[in-house]
């Protein structure tokens, strides 16, 4: 029993999201011991919001960077407390403040993801601020800061925990994102692998299209871990786990291009290899390398090692049916054999990954470990972030106008209306309003039936438990259960939230006086949000798509030259390849996420992109695998006359990459005969022979995934044109 319950303990340890809600638990509980002990239940109510603002505006760092944000978030809060005060006795000052901050803060969120986080928390305060004002009679008494004071006293404590946090467990974050990595990792491959499934009439774009948007949680898992390493390692370079973690993680990013790499069309090998076990050997090598990949992110996770031994015999199996195949001198197969080896070959490179990556260190060569830093390196950098975003085609900038005007619109219904506890609308419609329609769509229908059961919960609990010390227990339970489930269960988490605001003012008053308006004002301010995201400046997705289709070719382009430079001068994974890599698969993760976000949008404002958008996803997404997969084999190549011709047809390929997408982003349509005829006549679409490779006796991938790459080009070109077609058509209904 007790190793049962350590095992319990280490696998709950492990959770991402414990850590976070021990901590809430640790501050809402701290807040609850002093107001009991100074015997005055209504210090939880100011404590307690300003825990939750903190927490909220916590962000991923070192002790160090997580101390230095405390300070500019404590200096934040403590500017809106105080703006908000002053103001708060004349309305029209009042309105105009809370229109200029809103707006200046969103923007602030264009400089990076922290400041953003920052940004929002502040708000978030400002308007609990605002509630506990109201609470107390709506007229702040002069030289009365007791309030305000434990209010920010509420977000100090938090902070001081979440920075003490920091230090004593630094490194269980990298764990975590890096065992989340490999797990997001496992399913790309167990997807792939159904790729290879020996079977005819399957829908191939269908199975296309779930792995390119599971390639988009590869993408956000590969960016989480390399901002968590990176923020750890500003200015501790020598620190071994570190380090160790960093060789992990690219590893993690080998194994996701050897992954994402294609190398034949996969329903030509169905059609040839049908009656034959090869395919089957190649789906369950990815299917239980998938599986490795997902108990190798448990063994980093728990320090446990790491068994493989079912991908190895997989591993093998598939070389012993390709020999078999090989001994059959089947004409019919002979341009096949080659794509079919440099496939095992990948994929044994694969499978050696995974057997590193559990033991890093004993890669004598790691090479270059530097990583690129997002964040800007000046006010000056900062500044330029906001100023590109100074336009009503940036989504940052039609967020920070839409949301004041929406929060002002809920201001002035409040002074008309006159509700009890008014200023839950302006909560009600931070919270919901977001930068896109879907996810407003989304957290608005979850808001309001979350705020329902909570309501439903609350009144259970103060009727069935009347006595404060359980309430306020309650309360605790609450605050922690809404930190715990906000990022993937929004409407346990507002269910939560509206039990600990019912519990807690309770103690000061009657919680019961609170349902209806609760119920009141969220409504208004869910309804507010709705209208301001469909009416104000809407950022409908699919006008959007022939940009975010634009930018993936021209990450492509950038990815296929920087493999064109390493055949020349010999593999390395240096920053700038690496760099070109990432580009190209966050570009093809952000068309596939406006994609996604489009289809939440209301079917007369996507019914027009939808279809093609999904086309040239799939298309750019095997583009991509076919980079991948050149990017796999790069090697140094002699300077022959063939090698040169070849290189010298990518080029041109890579330049007409760069005219497609100049011509989709600017919504001009392209014909084939406008783009180069050098690598038309040197890598013809088809057929893709490779039967002079094999004459040869040696595999050239070089000049196979090039033709693969030229067999799309047409494809592509048709897929450009419907978009520029769709965007050209007249809107359906008015913006």
């Amino acid at each position: 029993m007790p190793s049962s319950l350590s095992l319990s303990l280490r696998r709950l340890w492990t959770l991402d999201r414990f850590a976070y809600s021990l901590r809430v638990f640790i501050a809402l509980s701290g807040a609850l011991l002093l107001s009991w002990a100074l015997a005055d239940i209504a210090l939880v109510i100011p404590l307690f919001l300003g825990i939750i603002a903190s927490a909220l505006s916590e962000t991923d760092d070192s002790w160090q960077g997580r101390l230095q944000a405390l300070a500019v978030t404590l200096l934040c809060f403590a500017a809106a407390a105080l703006i908000v005060r002053w103001l708060f006795p004349w309305p029209w000052l009042f309105a105009l403040g809370l229109g200029l901050s809103t707006f200046v803060l969103i923007m602030l969120g264009a400089i990076g993801q922290r400041y953003a986080t920052i940004a929002s928390g502040t708000l978030i305060l400002a308007i609990y601020t605002m509630i506990n004002i109201e609470h107390h009679g709506g007229v702040p008494q002069a030289g009365d800061w007791g309030q305000t004071l434990l209010i920010l006293s509420g977000a100090a404590w938090y902070g001081v925990i979440s920075v003490l946090w920091c230090a004593l467990f630094s490194r269980q974050p990298v764990k975590q994102s890096m065992a989340q990595l490999y797990r997001e990792l496992g399913r790309y491959l167990m997807l792939k692998a159904t790729l290879f499934e020996p079977l005819r009439g399957v829908d191939i774009e269908a199975r296309r299209l779930a792995l390119a948007r599971q390639n988009g949680r590869v993408v956000d898992a590969l960016n989480l871990a390399k901002e968590t390493i990176f923020r750890r390692l500003e200015g501790q370079r020598g620190e071994g786990k570190l380090n160790r973690y960093l060789r992990i993680y690219f590893i993690a990013q080998d194994i996701h291009e050897r992954a994402s790499s294609s190398h034949y069309p996969y329903a030509r090998l169905t059609e040839a290899f049908f009656h034959q076990d090869v395919l089957f050997r190649c789906q369950r090598l990815l299917d239980q390398q998938g599986e490795a990949c997902k108990r190798l992110g448990k063994a980093l996770l728990l320090n446990q090692s790491f068994e493989h031994d079912q991908s190895e015999q997989a591993l093998s199996d598939l070389r012993a049916s390709i020999d078999h195949l090989r001994a059959m001198r089947n004409p019919a197969w002979r341009e096949l054999m080659s794509p079919l080896n440099a496939l095992a070959d990948n994929l044994t490179t694969l499978e050696g990954q995974l057997v590193l990556a559990h033991n890093p260190d004993s890669d004598p060569s790691p090479g270059d470990a530097s990583l690129f830093d997002r964040s800007p390196g000046s006010v000056k950098d900062a500044w330029e972030r906001i100023r590109l975003n100074l336009t009503v085609g940036s989504p940052t900038f039609r967020h920070a106008l839409r949301l004041p005007i929406a929060l002002l619109t809920g201001y002035g219904l409040l002074h008309l209306i006159q509700p009890t506890q008014g200023f839950w609308i302006l909560l009600t419609t931070l919270f919901v309003c977001r930068p896109n329609f879907a996810a407003t769509r989304r957290f608005l229908s979850q808001r309001i039936i979350g705020t329902i059961l909570g309501l439903v919960a609350g009144w259970v609990s103060i009727t069935l438990f009347p006595g404060a010390l359980l309430q306020t227990m309650i309360a605790v339970l609450a605050g922690v259960t809404f930190f715990a489930a906000r990022e993937k269960h929004y409407v346990l988490a507002t269910s939560a939230i509206t039990l600990l605001v019912l519990c807690s003012f309770n103690q000061v008053g009657d919680g019961f006086d609170l349902i209806w308006p609760r119920l009141f004002d969220t409504l208004i301010g869910a309804m507010i949000a709705g209208a301001a995201v469909f009416l104000i400046l809407p950022d409908w997705q699919g006008r959007g798509v022939h940009r975010e289709a634009a930018a993936a070719l021209l990450a492509g382009r950038c990815y296929l030259e920087e493999i064109l430079h390493q055949y020349e001068s010999g593999k390395q994974d240096d920053l700038a390849y690496r760099l070109a890599r990432r580009d190209a698969h966050n570009a093809d993760a952000a068309l596939s996420t406006l994609l996604a976000n489009m289809l939440q949008e209301p079917e007369h404002y996507r019914r027009q992109y939808a279809d093609d958008g999904f086309r040239f996803l799939v298309l750019s997404h095997t583009l991509l695998g076919y980079l991948s997969a050149l990017g796999a084999h790069r090697h140094r190549i002699e300077p022959t006359g063939s090698d040169v011709a070849l290189l010298s047809a990518a080029r041109q390929i890579a330049e007409s990459l760069g005219q497609l997408a100049d011509a989709l982003a600017r919504r001009v349509p392209l014909s084939m005969s406008e783009l180069s005829e050098e690598w038309r006549e040197r890598l013809p679409a088809e057929p893709i022979d490779v039967s002079e490779e094999l004459e040869e006796g040696e595999h050239r991938p070089l000049k196979t995934q090039l033709q693969l790459i030229a067999s799309l080009m047409e494809p592509l070109v048709e897929a450009a044109n419907r978009l520029v077609e769709s965007d050209k058509r007249p809107a359906i209904a008015a913006s």
